[in-house]
């Protein structure tokens, strides 16, 4: 054969050329990509906001000590019970993605979440506080499943749909980063917005600025255009009805399972023992007798270190996801080191140095929040048109949200029973414990996980 004729695949009767260069991206897929990295971003800022405010929120809520058991008791439920309001409205979110198409659900998912988040500042007790969580999480929940089926069915190129994946889920960890970035400037000069509820608490302005994507979103919705694949089918009337039995026939049990398993433990990983970190922090030696402000700028500064980690380990993943043909091989590059990291961090790092715990984040939240990226790249191809909403929003909420996160209930609860001279010591044990269980557990399924029959997306 010529060495200068392309590569050929032939798949299901078409021949396809994998070398094939991708078109340059138009002012509309740009456009598009924008809104769909907003919507990333802004899922992570609302998300990864609770971790930072949760404390001082429930100190102000409860009128309790920051010591007090009945802290660590609201915060197991506070992370948990919003998560599982999110896995069921997700559930359906994804069902309705399907039936109603991919931007109707994208652009009313973002507004409930951010209108959640606007607020969630003005609770008046932890029930409101409760309550506005969970629609914050509906919406995140939903915008998910819509934004990776409706970005990747725009891109026919699969390298090019993976570049665009990937990156556009990096800009995810942004989110984090800003919301720790406004979590520190809120501290820091919050006495000089106007009052909420009659005071200046930081917490209140961080939970509302959750409502900022809101904003572009309004101004530009009317020039985003329905996913072709999605609204062709449609009109032609082809498209099938999702069925969630279908997802455990013979053609898709194995992948429903095993993927469901694999994100309900990187899930487990993040909100068991990164997402306890704040509240790990103001327990090092470094901080003893430092103000309250002094206090959460360190927290802050902390949780920047393993956002950033955060940042660096999504754009490895898009950068490997074009090079490596085994998702396989691509996932265990990050789990296999978060295996070793997990009890390293939490059990040396956590309870002893400030520096080397800054530090451990930052290569934690490498192989933690790195693994992320990969599903949105992954599970698009493993599902038809038809079902592709449906198959994503099973795993990420059933698996991510409603299994995964309760870890973070099981870390709060067995922090009570572990060893320690103070709470945040026993709650590093405990989230030391609940990571390395996680990547146990993924690490073992990835032996099951389907490799993708083909790069195009399946019909």
């Amino acid at each position: 054969m010529d060495a200068d004729v392309p590569a050929r695949r032939r798949d299901a009767g078409e021949v396809f050329l994998m070398n094939e260069i991708p078109a340059r991206l138009t002012p509309l897929q740009w456009l598009i990509a924008i809104i769909a990295a907003i919507g990333f971003a802004f899922d992570s800022y609302v998300l990864l906001m609770l971790p930072l405010i949760v404390r001082p929120a429930l100190v102000d809520l409860l009128h309790v000590a920051p010591n007090d058991p009945v802290i660590n008791d609201w915060v197991g439920i506070i992370f948990y019970v919003p998560a599982v309001a999110g896995g069921i409205f997700g559930l359906l979110g994804g069902y309705l993605t399907d039936v109603l198409g991919r931007r109707r659900v994208l652009v009313w998912s973002i507004l409930l979440y951010a209108f959640s988040a606007l607020a969630s500042g003005y609770s008046t007790s932890v029930y409101w506080l409760l309550f506005w969580r969970c629609g914050t999480f509906v919406g995140v929940c939903v915008e998910f499943v819509a934004a990776v089926a409706w970005v990747s069915e725009l891109f026919s190129n699969p390298k090019q749909r993976e570049a665009v994946v990937g990156y556009t889920q990096v800009v995810g960890s942004f989110g984090g980063v800003m919301v720790t970035a406004a979590y520190y400037l809120v501290v820091t000069y919050g006495e000089h917005l106007p009052a909420v509820r009659g005071g200046h608490e930081a917490w209140r302005y961080t939970l509302m600025s959750g409502v900022i994507p809101a904003i572009p979103l309004i101004i530009i919705r009317p020039f985003l255009p329905e996913s072709p694949t999605w609204r062709e089918k449609k009109l032609a009337g082809t498209l099938q009805r999702p069925s969630f039995g279908e997802l455990f026939q013979p053609r898709f049990a194995r992948t429903t399972i095993v993927t469901t398993v694999l994100m309900a433990a990187a899930y487990a990983a993040a909100f068991g023992s990164i997402q306890q970190a704040p509240r790990i922090v103001p327990g090092l030696p470094e901080l003893r007798g430092l103000a309250r402000p002094a206090v959460e700028q360190t927290v802050s500064a902390v949780q920047s270190y393993q956002e950033f980690g955060g940042l660096a380990g999504r754009f490895l993943l898009a950068f490997l996801a074009v090079r490596i043909v085994s998702r396989r091989k691509l996932i265990r590059l990050f789990q296999a080191p978060g295996l070793i990291l997990a009890p390293l961090v939490f059990t040396v790092f956590a309870p002893s140095s400030l520096d080397l715990l800054k530090w451990g984040m930052f290569f934690y939240g490498i192989t933690t929040i790195g693994q992320f990226s990969f599903w949105g790249n992954y599970l698009p191809r493993v599902y038809p048109t038809y079902l592709r909403g449906t198959g994503e929003s099973f795993a990420a909420n059933v698996g991510g949200r409603m299994l995964g996160t309760m870890a973070a209930l099981v870390t709060t609860q067995l922090a009570n029973s572990m060893p320690g001279a103070s709470a945040p010591t026993r709650l590093a044990y405990a989230s030391a414990v609940v990571g390395t269980g996680a990547y146990i557990v993924g690490l073992a399924a990835s032996s099951w996980l389907p490799e993708p029959s083909r790069e195009e997306l399946p019909e």
